[in-house]
């Protein structure tokens, strides 16, 4: 609003890096690039460090098989790094940090308190490299941010034909890792080519990074073997012999379970048998290219895909707060949602069937215990949430269109396709772990969703809706997912997501269920018609429901999207996804 575009396209550009699936701005940055007097260079990363910049071009060159601009940059990015930990290390000094605010009469002696002041200052040293190794706008560090340098650079070099850098790089990578077989390998063939009166050291930097770090280590693991305390040890490298016996025991134990962690994903290929019949699995995680995928069809009868899509009528009136506006993913789609507790409370009212409403709750839970069955059996999965949501194509705003219905995310990460991680941090929800859509109809065109590489690119596999296809997959970094433009008519299913995590389990749910318990008891009472609760216009249970024409009572909603994570268990309406 001030004309100052180069100030606005940085600061657009900055939002949408850290932001990359945020419809508004992704338009705002393309209007941007459309007017004159906006130059190339005024699209910068004002958050970005000179380490990370330099890093991810040079990733994206590497990506690109163009190794010489490739190892120019992530050499930048590898001096830029260092300098950067020297700096955070440096701030690592100063007055002791009492963290647990002993009280008065508590406070150690003079060498305890030396003694816990230097051990606190080596943990902060340790800490920089995850520092540095996070990238702004993440909460989460990049795993083996140092080595992945040198690996990168090692490759790089090679291919440009370099053998003595690419070397070079190779030795100060096995630092890190001494018994790496693929790079020992390599430098057997660097060692071969360039002769074996050459000699192959690895930089100076790398080796006092490596030695300076595992003495500060062995000083701490002492400390916390003698004197007490916790070390959350940020490097994958450490070697095991540095950790003291006594706390091995730990560092075994966390293995394990990461152990049993992949054991569990490869028990779980072995499958549960369905706890239904008739229905049948059309594509399974090999056929989708994938892992942790699954369609199943005939979960629903065509009779109650359209006593389900007669519920989503009152999704437009009276539904979770979206009343057909415009989708918060696309403008050129209208978004109707309703959720099972306002289901519920619509039948009590007597604007929809009660049968309706049930139905709704009964079609989410066969699906939870197909899904259950299949991926987790023997391991409890709770709703999450659940969402009766359609999409409409809104006329005359179709042609040219070259959005999607809803952009390429996973469900409890977020997706970072330049720097091809998924980060499970907020605002994320990192407590689901199981995904699924149960379609309503297929009268409309478009609106199929499709599953991607990180990359959000390339698409390995397609589903196309059909009345009673269930489509249910991990929600993790593993698939990414989309779903293409609805172009004409109304697109409808029951959006679902599961976790193992009883303490975020779907409250809504809960309340749903004890209306319609409720509901029950009084159709059991020899009063029940007289009571409030039943319905009360009239009609026989076998009739379609009459819209109530007189005022609803209000209900108090949040606004959508707002205020996800800090109150797991609080009512509130979201999106579909």
């Amino acid at each position: 609003q001030l004309k100052k575009l180069d100030q606005a396209v940085s600061a657009a550009h900055t939002f949408f890096v850290a932001n990359p699936q945020h419809l508004q701005m992704r338009e705002d940055i393309e209007k941007y690039r459309r007017m004159s007097g906006v130059r190339s260079d005024n699209f910068r990363d004002l958050e970005a460090t000179p380490h990370w910049e330099a890093y991810e071009a040079g990733v994206q060159h590497y990506d690109a098989d163009e190794y010489l601009q490739a190892a120019a940059r992530l050499e930048e990015s590898l001096t830029e790094a260092l300098a950067a930990l020297e700096e955070c290390r440096a701030l690592c000094e100063g007055p002791w940090e009492d963290e647990d605010e002993e009280e008065e009469e508590m406070q150690p002696g003079l060498y305890e308190a030396i003694a816990a002041h230097y051990i606190q200052v080596l943990k902060c040293r340790q800490q920089c490299v995850l520092e540095i190794a996070t990238k702004p706008g993440r909460i989460s560090a990049t795993e083996d941010f140092i080595p992945s340098h040198l690996d990168l650079l090692q490759f790089a070099y090679d291919q440009v034909g370099n053998p003595a850098l690419a070397a070079e790089c190779a030795a100060s990578y096995l630092l890190f890792y001494p018994t790496d077989e693929p790079m020992l390998e390599k430098m057997k063939e660097y060692r071969t080519e360039l002769g074996e009166d050459t000699a192959v050291v690895a930089r100076e930097s790398i080796q006092h990074y490596v030695q300076r770090s595992l003495m500060e280590k062995k000083l701490i693991y002492y400390a916390v073997e003698h004197l007490g305390g916790t070390f959350n040890d940020p490097d994958l490298w450490t070697p095991d012999e540095l950790i003291p016996e006594n706390l091995k025991e730990k560092h075994r134990e966390d293995q394990e379970k990461q152990k049993q962690a992949t054991l569990d994903v490869e028990e779980r290929e072995k499958r549960g048998p369905l706890p239904f019949e008739g229905i049948a699995v059309m594509m399974d995680s090999r056929q989708m290219n994938g892992t942790q995928r699954v369609v199943f069809d005939r979960v629903l009868t065509e009779s109650e895909c359209k006593d389900l899509l007669r519920l989503t009528k009152a999704a437009g009136e009276a539904g979770d707060g979206y009343r057909a506006r415009r989708s918060p993913h696309t403008p050129h789609e209208r978004f109707e949602g309703l959720t099972v507790l306002r289901a519920m409370q619509l039948a009590q009212n007597g604007d929809v069937d009660w049968r309706d409403a049930k139905l709704l709750l009964q079609a989410s839970e066969k699906s939870r215990k197909i899904i259950e069955s299949y991926f987790t059996p023997g391991k409890k999965l709770h709703f999450s949430f659940t969402h009766l949501v359609c999409r409409t194509a809104v006329d005359g705003e179709q042609e040219g269109r070259m959005d999607l219905s809803h952009p390429v995310h996973a469900d409890n990460c977020l997706l970072d396709p330049e720097g091809q991680k998924c980060w499970r941090e907020p605002p994320a929800y990192v407590y689901r772990d199981y995904s699924g859509i149960l379609y309503l109809n297929d009268d409309f065109q478009g609106g199929g969703l499709f599953f991607t590489e990180m990359d959000t690119v390339t698409v390995t596999a397609e589903v196309r809706p059909k009345c009673g296809r269930l489509v249910a997959f991990s929600s993790g970094k593993e698939n990414p997912h989309g779903v293409w433009a609805v172009s004409r008519g109304r697109r409808c299913a029951i959006a679902l997501w599961y976790t193992h995590s009883q303490e975020h389990a779907e409250q809504e749910r809960v309340k749903a269920e004890e209306l319609m318990e409720q509901r029950a008891v009084e159709q059991d009472r020899p009063d029940g018609e007289e009571r409030r609760g039943t319905d009360h216009s009239g009609r026989s249970s076998s009739e379609p429901p009459i819209p109530n024409s007189g005022a609803r009572p209000t209900s108090r909603r949040q606004k959508p999207g707002s205020d996800r994570t800090q109150h797991p268990k609080e009512l509130r309406a979201r999106d579909e996804f």
